[in-house]
């Protein structure tokens, strides 16, 4: 007994008992990513079956509804052979034609991604960048699921269409991460404010929601301080909210403006992006850099602004939700009557309802 209590906090054994947990984690690991390789490979080779017998006879949808019913007879413990699934694997067979699952579509993603990234998705590139970023970031299904639902393919993975001027202001390692960092517009829609509320009362509720203001941001963000004082030449002056970035290495700092974008605005960032370089940033940080969220963006005032400032600045617009004045309120039908009018249209337009068994194995 005393041989094992000695072993047991001895440091040699504890470095090689992490070192087999570690094996017995890959392994696993392992075995489930192969497991998941060949059922990916089984319902595209099912999917084709299906869609190769649906071209050379005449039973159209009627066979997809009668080998469901005879596969749940053969195999009743098996809910991934229902007519939903089986349709969903017809569309898999269509959408990766000659399909090579080291190749064509991750093996890293479950069935149930493939199934939404098919079901929302409008083209192969759009697909193959949620794909990726999936794999990249370890998104769930539900975080798959609210990314495709806010669309962030057109917001963060289209670089063209942002106004920054990173690419003339930054060093290139740095200038495409940066771009690619950038959102537009931002969805503030966990926040709900009042018309008139000013910038300030916006950035209170956008750090009372820190949480959900983080990932609307991005992956990367640390929150450093708002109203964050800086101090030059005998003058105070406040930063709305300053983070610093982990891959990028530098700080950022958050200008908001209520309504529309104005020129003055970069040049107060730009001031401040020269104070925290010079006050600030460490030796080993990259140059700071600035992101100015408006109401309302016009994108030539925006390229315009951004063409002589010497620091790295993007513009982004934001949207969140607003409280309706009261007498409005008063005219709006009642939620329960908005969900039943819902509800009657959904029943019309689909009246198969799509089970969760549906599309996961």
């Amino acid at each position: 007994m005393s041989n094992e209590i000695s072993l047991g906090s001895n440091n040699d054994y504890l470095k090689f008992l992490q070192e087999v947990k570690s094996h017995i984690q890959n392994s696993r690991l392992k075995a489930a990513l192969a497991v998941n390789c060949e059922l990916l490979t089984f319902y595209w080779g099912l999917g084709c079956m299906i869609l190769e017998r649906q071209r050379e006879s005449k039973w159209g949808d009627s066979l997809i509804n009668t080998l469901a019913r005879d596969l749940k007879s053969a195999y009743p413990d098996n809910k991934g052979f229902s007519p939903t699934n089986l349709n969903y694997m017809r569309i898999f067979a269509e959408t990766y034609p000659g399909f090579q699952i080291s190749e064509t579509v991750s093996r890293q993603l479950p069935w149930s991604h493939h199934v939404i990234l098919m079901k929302r998705s409008k083209n192969h590139d759009e697909r193959s960048w949620y794909c990726n970023k999936a794999v990249e970031e370890g998104w769930s299904f539900r975080k798959l699921s609210a990314e495709l639902k806010k669309d962030t393919y057109h917001r963060q993975g289209i670089l063209e269409q942002k106004t920054t001027n990173f690419k003339d202001r930054l060093p290139p390692s740095q200038s495409l991460l940066a771009q690619e960092t950038i959102k537009d517009p931002y969805k503030f829609d966990f926040l709900t404010v009042g018309q008139d509320a000013h910038e300030l009362e916006i950035e209170r509720a956008l750090v009372k929601h820190i949480k959900e203001f983080l990932l609307e941001l991005g992956k990367g963000f640390a929150f450093v301080g708002s109203q964050y004082p800086l101090h030059v030449s005998g003058q105070n002056f406040r930063i709305d909210l300053l983070f610093y970035h982990v891959k990028l290495y530098c700080y950022v700092v958050i200008e908001l403006k209520v309504g529309k974008l104005k020129p003055a605005h970069a040049s107060q960032l730009n001031f401040y992006l020269s104070a925290v370089d010079d006050l600030i940033k460490g030796p080993n940080d990259n140059p700071t850099i600035g992101l100015l969220l408006c109401e309302q963006k016009d994108k030539v005032i925006a390229e315009y602004t951004l063409r002589d400032i010497n620091k790295p600045i993007g513009i982004s617009h934001y949207e969140l939700m607003r409280i309706l004045p009261e007498k409005l309120q008063t005219n709006l039908p009642a939620i329960e009557e908005i969900e039943a009018r819902l509800n009657a249209e959904i029943d019309q337009i689909l009246p198969e309802k799509v089970e969760l068994a549906d599309i996961t194995s």
